[in-house]
């Protein structure tokens, strides 16, 4: 008896090594592919929410990183720069919504330097399907009502919901999902307008982004 627990408890540890092996290979062989194709969504997501005929640089190669409580985080978030002949001339940076639904939504946001939103993409999120769920660019439109809508700092009640005497649509039967996203890129915006000389001093820096 005591010899055939002894085999069978080898053979099971044998197992478990061979199958620790196979998912450390697996792995190995597929991360180079897993960072490519991550590199490829994020320069399309760029692209889509910065148009090319705005500036003569990668974006994704042009990063740097902000940490401020403005962006709905402790961590540091990376943000893009938009040049043109050398000279920033927009900026999209990634910004938390920390109060969904649900959890925390990520978004990244487009921005001109005279306030103009150029496009918003959502990244990540939990709300709820067919609800809060129409942030996402692939369930619904919704997003794109912010591209092309000008921030005034001192005048921003047009960026609350209509619930809240703003002009952002709400979603039927969801009205925080809404209200937490179009907070948060409210007060990203506040942040970029007004810090706009120093963002731009920051060192490139897109090593998080590998």
């Amino acid at each position: 008896m005591h010899n055939t627990m002894l085999k069978n408890g080898l053979l099971l540890g044998l197992f478990a090594l061979i199958c620790t092996l196979l998912v450390a290979a697996v792995n190995g062989l597929t991360q180079d592919t897993i960072a490519e194709q991550q590199r490829l969504q994020l320069m399309k997501v760029l692209h889509q929410i910065i148009p090319d005929a705005l500036h003569d640089n990668e974006l994704a190669q042009t990063c740097i990183q902000l940490q401020a409580a403005d962006l709905g985080t402790a961590a540091p978030l990376p943000a893009y720069v938009a040049l043109k002949n050398q000279r920033p001339v927009a900026l999209a940076m990634e910004v938390i919504a920390p109060d969904g639904y649900n959890g925390a939504i990520k978004l990244i946001v487009g921005v001109r330097n005279d306030g103009t939103v150029l496009g918003v993409q959502t990244l990540s999120h939990q709300e709820t399907p067919g609800l809060g769920d129409k942030i996402d660019g692939r369930k619904s439109d919704w997003v794109n009502r912010f591209s092309g809508k000008f921030f005034n700092p001192e005048d921003d009640k047009s960026w609350f919901v209509k619930k809240d005497g703003g002009e952002i649509d709400q979603f039927t039967g969801a009205t925080i999902t809404p209200r937490a996203y179009s907070k948060a890129l409210r007060t990203a915006l506040h942040y970029f307008m007004a810090h706009q000389a120093e963002i731009y001093q920051q060192p490139l820096n897109c090593e998080a982004q590998q």
